[in-house]
């Protein structure tokens, strides 16, 4: 017998890919159009979103959704709207990012911690709440995350940036749990820094090491689907 949860493609699927118009969502959306999948690409910014999106043809296909993550009852109202418009919304990929500096454990601001617990924090809450029910139902789920590897290993000049990575792994892997008994699964995917061709173009001399290049990423996060969901629940991998 065949598990649906790995057939090992995305074809026919509904994935949502929040912070699509940042610098991992063009390239995952691309990934998963070319597989055949229905991508929801969301993010609060139309400009850029149409701009991240622009080209990007396959055997599947790509809408847009500007929705503020922030906002809980419109990130709710949205979510039930595509359920009902697609029947079914099988994966939610949050690429949201965020990222601020530090100088030390008494000399940062933590009015830094609020805009990251907003930007990586509360975002991934509002998205994951407003499609935990259908990706659970479907028969090949999938909610991950990007998240940091200095969540290991946190410096003193980047503790709140570390820390807000950290939370949303801990909500993703309590998602993770909620989805036992289905064929559901939500992942963390570990990298230290990204890499995107406009960086390369930027510096082609430079070496970027220990970057990870934006379809590197994609690859991984669709990969998702060709795996087991015992497998990849709650699992925390290496993405770089």
């Amino acid at each position: 017998m065949t598990d649906a949860s790995t057939s090992g493609s995305t074809n026919g699927l509904v994935v949502v890919v929040t912070g699509a118009a940042g610098a991992a969502g063009p390239a995952v959306v691309r990934r998963l159009v070319a597989g055949g999948a229905t991508v929801v690409a969301v993010d609060v910014d139309p400009t850029k979103l149409d701009a991240a999106v622009a080209g990007i043809e396959g055997p599947g296909r790509v809408e847009t959704a500007v929705v503020d993550l922030l906002d809980e009852p419109s990130t709710l109202a949205w979510g039930h709207e595509l359920v009902q418009e697609h029947g079914h919304v099988d994966g939610l990929l949050h690429l949201v990012g965020g990222w601020r500096g530090g100088k030390g454990i008494v000399e940062s601001d933590l009015a830094d911690w609020d805009a990251l617990h907003d930007s990586l924090i509360r975002t991934l809450q509002h998205a994951s709440r407003a499609l935990h029910d259908p990706i659970k139902e479907s028969p090949r789920g999938r909610l991950a995350i990007v998240s940091s590897v200095q969540v290991d290993k946190p410096s003193a000049t980047n503790a709140s940036y570390a820390a807000a990575k950290a939370a949303t792994e801990v909500w993703t892997r309590a998602v993770a749990d909620s989805f036992e008994g289905s064929q559901a699964a939500a992942t963390v995917v570990r990298i230290m820094a990204l890499l995107t061709p406009a960086m390369q173009e930027a510096k082609p001399e430079a070496k970027f090491k220990g970057f990870t290049h934006v379809d590197q990423v994609a690859q991984t996060l669709v990969g998702l689907w060709d795996k087991p969901a015992s497998e990849i629940n709650g699992s925390i991998l290496d993405g770089r």
